[in-house]
């Protein structure tokens, strides 16, 4: 029997860790996060839109960025056809897009091949205005991150200015494609008053590396 040919589609899922969501679920996860009226958000990896149409029933200005050029161009289609002023698609990607200068959330389902990638985007700079993220990741991985006391480089670096909690659970069969593994609803909340003053960061991180490579002989995050 031939194998199934995979498509262009299916060649940007598999490169771009792409599982979507199901409305329900995103519904759920924009509810967990007790948004205020008036505030800005920052979604992460909008994808076919369920985070994003969710988000558009709340008294929120929204930027949602996708990195996947054609689900950005069909999500800016929906958002324009909907007539949703308060939502702009930017077709981008978090690791290089400036962020926000004002204070603003951040609520997203991560790529799960990308998820430290942009948790270090998002955190470990303490001196920009991020205030929350409620983000799904893979289970494992926000088991890791909301642990106590932190057990990773990163976890340490980041514990001055950011706690750590999970949300719910989500199964793999929530998603679509369905992944291997199911996920999590990782909450990250802006320590207030902070544990060490903001402007140290770059010095507190130097030092966690140099001691956690003392005492472990490598730098796992």
């Amino acid at each position: 029997m031939t194998a199934p040919r995979r498509t262009a589609r299916d060649d940007r899922r598999r490169h771009l860790s792409q599982n979507f969501l199901q409305q329900d679920r995103a519904e759920r996860l924009v509810e967990a996060a007790g948004l205020r009226s008036g505030e800005l958000v920052l979604e992460v990896g909008a994808g076919s839109g369920a985070i994003t149409s969710a988000l558009a029933r709340r008294d929120v200005d929204v930027i949602a960025l996708e990195l996947d050029p054609v689900w950005a161009r069909k999500l800016a289609g929906a958002v324009r056809s909907g007539g949703v002023s308060r939502i702009r698609v930017v077709q981008a990607d978090v690791l290089t897009f400036t962020l926000p200068a004002r204070p603003y959330r951040v609520v997203g389902n991560l790529p799960f091949g990308a998820t430290t990638a942009i948790l270090r985007r998002l955190l470990d700079d303490p001196r920009t205005p991020l205030q929350r993220a409620d983000l799904v990741v893979q289970l494992e991985v926000a088991k890791k991150r909301a642990a106590i006391p932190p057990q990773t480089l990163l976890g340490t670096a980041w514990a001055p200015w950011w706690e750590f909690h999970l949300g719910d659970r989500i199964p793999a069969a929530a998603f679509k494609p369905t992944p291997q593994v199911d996920g999590c609803h990782l909450v990250v909340r802006r320590r207030a008053p902070p544990l060490l003053p903001p402007a140290i960061a770059d010095a507190y991180g130097e030092f966690v590396r140099a001691w956690w490579t003392r005492q472990h002989g490598v730098l796992s995050q």
